[in-house]
């Protein structure tokens, strides 16, 4: 466990929560693999505008923290996917949510692009 998450455990759970999936595309990274495993290219398609260097850390970080497992396969090339661990897929109701909300929000501002 990161060290951020143990001293938001001093705190309250909110922060242990925030601590552990707050960052840049975290959240969008749970909802990518709600639908199941998924190579890392993959991910970098599905959230274009993250870079691979910020896709690296939080993958690696939700791993630590027991969200995702990475399964590195023995093959040549590597093939490695991400996929949510059990404790990573008990979020899906809250990303289901929180999705469901942010849309709301961009609708009720006015907001007429795509909201992915």
């Amino acid at each position: 466990m990161r060290l951020p998450v143990r001293r938001a455990m001093e705190v309250c759970p909110v922060e242990v929560a925030v601590s552990v999936l707050g960052g840049t595309w975290k959240l969008t990274l749970v909802k990518q693999l709600s639908d199941g495993p998924l190579r890392f290219g993959e991910l970098g398609r599905r959230v274009p505008e993250a870079n691979r260097k910020t896709l690296t850390r939080q993958l690696r970080e939700l791993e630590e923290d027991g969200v995702v497992h990475r399964e590195v396969y023995a093959e040549v090339p590597p093939k490695v996917e991400y996929s949510l661990t059990s404790f990573g897929r008990s979020l899906d109701p809250i990303v289901a949510a929180m999705d469901a909300w942010g849309a709301d929000f961009a609708h009720s501002i006015g907001h007429r692009g795509p909201v992915v």
